[in-house]
C-alpha cells in the first residue's frame, strides 16, 4: 500500500476545489438568471454566495501553485494556469463593476460573469 504525502493531498484538493467551484458558479449563474428574468433585485444572500466563490477562487489557485511547489507536475501546461489567473481577476473584477448599477442590470452582470467563470473553470479541469 502506498503512503499518502503531501502532494497527494494537494493534488486532491485542487481537482475536488475546481469541481466545486465548477457547481458554485451554475448554481450562481442560475440563480442570477432567475431574478434577472423576474426583474428582481439580486439579496444579499446571493451577493455573499457570490463574494465566497470570489473568495475560494485564490485559494483554489493556492493549492495548484503549493502542488507545482511541493513536487507536482505541471501537465497541463501554461493553459492551465491562465484560465485560474483570468477566474480569479475575473469574478471581484465583475462584482466592483456591477455595485452601483441598477438592479436588473447587477443581475444581468453577475450572473454573465458566474456562467462565464463556470466555463473557465470547466475549461481549467480539462486542460489539467
Amino acid at each position: 500500500m502506498r503512503e499518502i504525502g503531501w502532494l497527494d493531498v494537494l493534488t486532491f484538493l485542487h481537482a475536488y476545489g475546481a469541481r466545486v467551484l465548477v457547481v458554485f458558479a451554475v448554481v450562481l449563474g442560475l440563480w442570477g438568471a432567475y431574478h434577472y428574468f423576474r426583474n428582481e433585485r439580486l439579496g444579499g444572500g446571493f451577493r455573499s454566495t457570490y463574494v465566497i466563490m470570489a473568495g475560494l477562487t485564490p485559494v483554489q489557485g493556492l493549492l495548484g501553485v503549493l502542488a507545482l511547489l511541493a513536487g507536482g507536475h505541471a501537465a497541463a501546461g501554461l493553459l492551465h494556469m491562465v484560465y485560474g489567473a483570468f477566474a480569479t481577476l475575473f469574478v471581484p473584477g465583475a462584482y466592483a463593476y456591477s455595485r452601483g448599477n441598477d438592479a436588473r442590470r447587477e443581475a444581468l452582470i453577475l450572473a454573465g460573469a458566474s456562467w462565464i467563470v463556470a466555463i473557465a473553470f470547466f475549461r481549467g479541469i480539462s486542460t489539467g
